[in-house]
């Protein structure tokens, strides 16, 4: 039996490398990249892959391209080519829009047409998994596992990762225990912990919900500006504590409180897209720009959750409907859908305008 690492230990790797600015090696089709995450690229190894000589690309998404008018030649992602004279002050310009209004010209910028964008579009999945702004430099290689192995990167095969990065990783039940809250009075907290090493999630399962009805359930994504320091930009405090309520005076339920904070794009993320918000553009907008989809979560993580637990249908507690059809996609029978009209106040109100007209929220 090998004690090396399998294919998921090493995407869980390549993560860790990226966000601490360590490069990645991809390989396939008789080809192989390097990548580094634009965010954390420092100065001395964007000189190193220079002195590759391979003319490195920087790889983002078609939300972010479009936000710079770069041409987008791949359907989902630009490969836009590095200028001569390209700094690591030009790579981080084009990765982060916080000074996009101060300086609203970065180009012209020429993204690479033809040719093969698979490794480009591996390395934007890598990144962003890595809850970094999803924007990568890119360098072909001669003999990629060569390079790996005299650079002590990790290795992973492109075409094999992909689907790995797409899939929910399988959930298994950490450990659970007796919780009493103020809210709901008696309750039991059940940690569910990924094999690929990501977030674990929660289950609050509020006294003994039958198995065999529909169970009174929230999917509660964290937040933690609004459920720990009470801000006032969102509702998502008031939700939490109003299911946690409602569950407490039906006597029965499960709040599922998955890490999936700011839509799935991480808290630093997120304040980055609180930041552009102050410069005037809406949630969406904001993350777009960042070069983000307006909702990066992946509610299969719930469903699964759900399964485990031994839930079948549900009376989901939400104001989307989208979340409804999620659910049911992901083989759940959604009995009712459940209103939590909560925490609306002259704060948030273009928060939740926002959510009404462009996510389909009802107010």
């Amino acid at each position: 039996m090998s004690l090396a690492p399998d294919l998921v230990e090493q995407i869980a790797r390549a993560r860790a490398d990226l966000r601490m600015g360590v490069g990645v090696v991809l390989t396939g089709a008789g080809r192989g990249a390097l990548v580094l995450a634009a965010e954390t690229l420092r100065r001395e190894r964007l000189e190193a892959v220079t002195a590759l000589g391979a003319a490195p690309s920087l790889a983002i998404t078609r939300r972010r391209a479009e936000t710079l008018k770069a041409r987008v030649y791949d359907e989902d992602l630009a490969r836009v080519r590095l200028p001569a004279d390209a700094d690591l002050g030009w790579i981080h310009a084009v990765a982060d829009p916080a000074d996009d209004l101060a300086r609203p010209m970065k180009g012209p910028l020429v993204s690479e047409r033809g040719g093969d964008a698979a490794m480009h579009r591996t390395a934007l999945r890598l990144v962003k998994s890595a809850h970094l702004l999803p924007a990568a430099l890119v360098a072909d290689l001669a003999d990629p596992q060569a390079f790996a192995a005299a650079h002590g990167l990790t290795l992973l095969p492109a075409g094999l990762a992909d689907p790995v990065l797409a899939a929910v990783s399988p959930l298994h039940t950490v450990a659970q225990a007796r919780l009493p809250v103020e809210a709901a009075g008696a309750g039991r907290l059940h940690v569910f912990r990924p094999e690929d090493g990501s977030e674990e999630h929660y289950a609050f399962e509020i006294g003994k919900p039958h198995r065999d009805r529909p169970v009174l359930a929230r999917l509660h994504s964290a937040c933690f500006t609004g459920d720990v320091l009470g801000s006032l930009k969102c509702d998502c405090g008031a939700q939490l504590r109003g299911a946690l309520a409602q569950m407490g005076a039906e006597g029965a339920g499960v709040l599922l409180y998955l890490n999936q904070e700011g839509r799935g794009i991480g808290l630093a993320n997120k304040m980055r897209a609180y930041s552009l918000q102050d410069q005037g553009f809406d949630t969406v907008e904001a993350n777009h720009r960042l070069g983000f989809e307006d909702d990066e979560r992946d509610f299969r993580i719930g469903s699964d959750i759900l399964r485990r637990m031994g839930f079948t249908e549900v009376r989901l507690m939400t104001n989307t409907p989208a979340k409804l059809h999620m659910m049911e996609a992901c083989g759940l029978t959604v009995a009712e859908r459940v209103p939590l009209s909560v925490g609306r106040r002259a704060e948030n109100e273009g928060y939740l305008a926002t959510k009404a007209a462009k996510s389909g929220h009802l107010l």
